[in-house]
Formats: structure tokens, C-alpha cells, sequence
């Protein structure tokens, strides 16, 4: 399996049409990120079942020398979002008004991001030309993705009476046909006042004041005065000092912390030799021991009681790393779950890299639909626990757990390496999955993602939190796996269940590689 290389500009995403948009401001002249921009609003109308406005955001941004820059677009728990508000409900529901508690903070991250652009770049093209492809396909109609169609048919119960839902993603009443015409005109207007008011106008202008007057209809527990306290917040990515580099990814309220332990553990566990078994083992159990971590430290920045970056110290990954036991699977509890979510990646002819993922959590996110505005409303704040004593307990202003995040490497023999996936609990093990296959164990990058993958927990209408691998690999391998302790399931051969993702890597002569999943409907597209 080949991977796709160009000399000036690549883009990779989960959709074709994002993927253009991204190349289309790369030939341009315009920046990695200024490329993203365009991507983003594009991908939020083409593929609107995993991402949108009414989401969140992060970035991570490598610039061809120097540290990166690292951008936190998630919001907070709106200030009507009490524990008394929920004294009713023992769980925190997952569609609704109820559910719809957090700020939406995208559109905050690609201003923030533009901004680091024109001081990087000291030139910047203008924000309607970057949102122009987002609004013809919001106005003029997308071909539906079979993902969207089987997500809105799959859902079709619990979405349909959902505010607005109906008139914004059921043409006619009922789920949209994979390969029909699909046209969101309210979407269009939002963002042509987008393009017009300039993006801080979500939080604080006319559209802000709009969106506000919606929530309030809706009940939904976010203000105006909500949104206008929200601001992307620049943060110091993580780091993880590797053998072959150095790798980075978010901090908390990201779980990036549980992705770079998963390499941390494993490069002290020989993955470059190992078979494909051995490799499954050694990184499902990597996995066990960070999920631990994650799930005892990571919660709102504010509320860390200790340093994230100490957990990757090198005697903290050691003990961890000898814990592994080679000849039996340890016992597993329960994962985050599922979550539904677009990762993105560019590289521009400068070398500037961009790593980014942006999501509404479930597959359309809360289900609400904001009143004429074509924005469907994030179910972030379902990651939030209405224990007072939980880490993660609900609180107004506090932001929840995040499973987003996109990362990236600067390699010793001189690569620099952008990459990511979608899914909850699956971000981190195929994040592993890839960087092993490629920087360890010298598979091409589109066999490393093409290649079957593995999951431990749980996937979309499924409780249980087996090791879930696809048909494509050898029995021997599940045979193996089962003996070691390893409770598998088998699903389909390139099975949607195991994300969309990735990567980019620029080589040290400036050629860029690009290779996309063939589970998405994405490209790698580059000039």
C-alpha cells in the first residue's frame, strides 16, 4: 500500500471535499493553518453526524523550528448547569437540552489559530475566502456519506423528537439517503454571517446574541454571558521523550496524557521486533495502564491536584512498563467509550504542521438544533458526573473530560509526523497502533492505517468492553490473543467502529507524505 507524496502542500482528512478545501488555500499561497480553517468549516457541513459549530476543538501546532503551540477551543459548563439542576437524574443524559451544557468552543479555536498563523506567517488571507467552500456546500447541497446515513438511520429514535433535529437532518421526516442530495440552508446563513462578522461574533456580537436567545427557548443551561467569557486558551502541549523522538499531544482536560504513556510504556517493551500478536498484547496492555492514569489524574485544568507532564517522567513509565506481563492479560474494568469526531492534518511548503480534531461527542452530539441556525449542539458535557466526590463532578464554568487529541512528532532521523484519529477510547490505541507500525516497525504510513486494528471497549450499540479486532486478521492471531486471556470479538473487516484516521509525516528533503483511512470517505491531497 502506497502512500501519497507531494512536494509543496499535503492534506489529510476524513472527508474528500475537506481535503480539497485544505489544497485549495495551500496553492493559494495560504498558510497550514489558514488551510485548516478552511477544512474545518468544510468538514463541519459535509460530515455533520461527527462534527460541527455547536462543538469542540483542539490544535497543535508545529512550526518548522521552535516548540509548538498548542490550542484548547473547548468550553465549559454553562452557568445554569448546577448540581441542583440535575438532582432529578442520576446520569447526565446524552441527547437534549439537558445534555446540550457546554459552550461550544470550535469557532473560538480557528480564530485563535488565525491569529498564531498571521504572527507566524505575517500575512493572512481573508476569513471569507477560507469559509467560502463551507458555505456553498451548506447552501447548494452535499452528497450524504454512508456515515451519515447509517448514523442518522441508527439514531433515528432517540434524535427525531429532538428540537429542531427533524428540520435540520431529516429531509421529509426521515433519515437522509447515502448518496442523495443534502442542503442546510440555515447552516449557510450562520456562516455567511460568519464570514461577514468575523468568527468572535459566536461569542460576542449578533450571532452570539441570537444562538443565546435559542438556548434560552430550548432551556438549554448556557447564556449569553456564557459565551461571551469564552476564549481558546493557549496551553503547553505534553511531551514524551521517545527513542525515536520527541512526540507531543494535549494536556489535560485532554486525555493526551493516555496516548503518549501508551508509547512511553511500549518503547521500553521492544515493539520493533515484536509480531503481530505480540504487538497487539504489549499495546492492549500499555492501554490498560493508561486508561489508569488517565482516569485518576485528568479532569478541568484548574481542578489538577498534581503535574501531568511528571506522570511521563522516564521511572514513571519503567514501573509501568514492568507491569506488563507477557504471558497474561490483566484484568480489565471499563473505558470512556465510543465518541464520534474528525482528526485532521497539514503541512504546508514553509513546514509548518498542523494536527488538529475537532467533535460534537456523539454522533449529533446533543441532537438540539439551535433555532435558524443549521448548528447542532455538542453532548460534551455528558462526561461530567453528578457525584460531588467524582473527579469529574459537574460544576458551572468547569470544563469535562476531553477525549480529543490530535498529536505530532519531530523524529530523530529529522521527520516530523502529524497524526490522529477519531474515537473516544480508540484515539489513543490507534494512535499507538500507527506510530508503531510506521516509526518502529518501518511499515509504509498507509499500510500502518490501513492495516487492521484492534479496540479494547466499547464501540457504538455495544456494551461490552472486550478486545474487539477486525475480521481481516489472521485466526492465529485471535487464537493467540484468546490464550493469552484476552477476551475478542470479531467485527467487520474495515469496520467504522475502529475511527478514521491520519497522518502526514514531512521527510528531512521536504517531501510530504500523506495517508488517509479507507474506513472514511477522506483523501491524503497534496501539489
Amino acid at each position: 500500500m502506497q502512500s501519497n507524496v507531494a512536494t509543496r502542500g499535503m492534506a489529510v482528512t476524513p472527508h474528500h471535499l475537506a481535503s480539497q478545501s485544505a489544497l485549495a488555500v495551500l496553492r493559494e499561497g495560504g498558510s497550514a493553518i489558514e488551510a485548516m480553517v478552511a477544512a474545518a468549516a468544510t468538514i463541519a457541513v459535509v460530515y455533520p453526524h461527527m462534527n460541527g459549530l455547536g462543538g469542540d476543538g483542539f490544535w497543535l501546532i508545529v512550526p518548522p523550528d521552535g516548540e509548538p503551540v498548542a490550542i484548547d477551543a473547548s468550553g465549559a459548563a454553562g452557568s445554569l448547569a448546577t448540581p441542583a439542576a440535575y438532582a432529578d437524574l442520576k446520569h447526565i443524559p446524552h441527547r437534549g437540552p439537558r445534555a446540550a451544557l457546554t459552550v461550544a468552543g470550535t469557532v473560538s479555536g480557528w480564530d485563535e489559530a488565525l491569529r498564531v498563523s498571521a504572527k507566524l506567517c505575517g500575512r493572512s488571507l481573508p476569513l471569507p475566502h477560507l469559509l467560502a467552500d463551507a458555505i456553498d456546500y451548506a447552501a447548494t447541497g452535499i452528497p450524504v456519506t454512508a456515515s451519515q446515513a447509517a448514523a442518522s438511520e441508527a439514531k433515528y429514535a432517540e434524535l427525531c423528537d429532538q428540537p429542531g433535529f427533524a428540520d435540520a437532518f431529516l429531509p421529509g421526516g426521515m433519515p437522509p439517503k447515502a448518496g442523495s442530495r443534502f442542503h442546510q440552508p440555515a447552516l449557510a446563513t450562520t456562516l455567511r454571517q460568519l464570514a461577514q462578522d468575523g468568527l468572535d461574533s459566536f461569542y460576542r456580537g449578533a450571532l452570539a446574541e441570537r444562538l443565546a436567545a435559542g438556548m434560552a427557548q430550548l432551556g438549554m443551561p448556557v447564556t449569553l454571558a456564557d459565551l461571551q467569557r469564552h476564549r481558546a486558551r493557549r496551553s503547553r502541549p505534553l511531551r514524551l521523550q521517545h527513542r525515536q523522538g520527541e512526540v507531543w499531544n494535549l494536556a489535560p482536560p485532554t486525555q493526551g496524557l493516555a496516548s503518549l504513556a501508551i508509547l512511553g510504556i511500549s518503547d521500553r517493551l521492544a515493539m520493533a521486533d515484536a509480531d503481530e500478536a505480540t504487538t497487539i498484547h504489549r499495546l492492549v496492555e500499555a492501554t490498560k495502564l493508561a486508561f489508569g492514569l488517565r482516569d485518576a489524574h485528568i479532569t478541568d485544568p484548574a481542578s489538577l491536584t498534581g503535574d501531568s507532564q511528571a506522570l511521563l517522567a522516564p521511572a514513571a513509565l519503567q514501573a509501568l512498563a514492568a507491569r506488563v506481563d507477557e504471558r497474561q492479560a490483566a484484568p480489565w474494568g471499563a473505558g470512556k467509550g465510543p465518541g464520534d469526531t474528525v482528526w485532521m492534518g497539514v503541512i504546508d511548503n514553509s513546514g509548518l504542521a498542523v494536527s488538529f480534531i475537532q467533535s460534537i461527542y456523539h454522533e449529533f452530539g446533543s441532537g438540539v438544533v439551535l433555532p435558524d441556525s443549521g448548528i447542532v449542539w455538542q453532548n460534551r458535557g455528558a462526561a461530567f458526573s453528578l457525584d460531588p466526590q467524582h473527579l469529574l463532578a459537574l460544576a458551572p464554568g468547569k470544563q469535562p473530560f476531553h477525549t480529543l487529541n490530535p498529536a505530532a512528532a519531530r523524529l530523530n532521523d529529522g521527520r516530523v509526523m502529524v497524526y490522529g484519529s477519531m474515537g473516544g477510547d480508540g484515539q489513543p490505541q490507534t494512535q499507538a497502533a500507527l506510530f508503531t507500525r510506521y516509526v518502529l516497525q518501518n511499515a509504509s504510513l498507509q499500510e500502518s492505517i490501513s492495516r487492521p486494528r484492534w479496540l479494547l471497549g466499547r464501540t457504538w450499540g455495544q456494551s461490552s468492553e472486550s478486545l474487539k479486532l477486525e475480521g481481516r486478521f489472521p485466526p492465529e492471531i485471535i487464537t493467540h490473543l484468546r490464550a493469552l486471556g484476552h477476551e475478542v470479538e470479531v467485527l467487520a473487516d474495515f469496520t467504522e467502529a475502529m475511527g478514521h484516521a491520519g497522518a502526514i509525516v514531512r521527510h528531512p528533503d521536504g517531501l510530504l507524505e500523506g495517508a488517509f483511512d479507507p474506513r472514511s470517505n477522506g483523501s491524503a491531497a497534496g501539489f
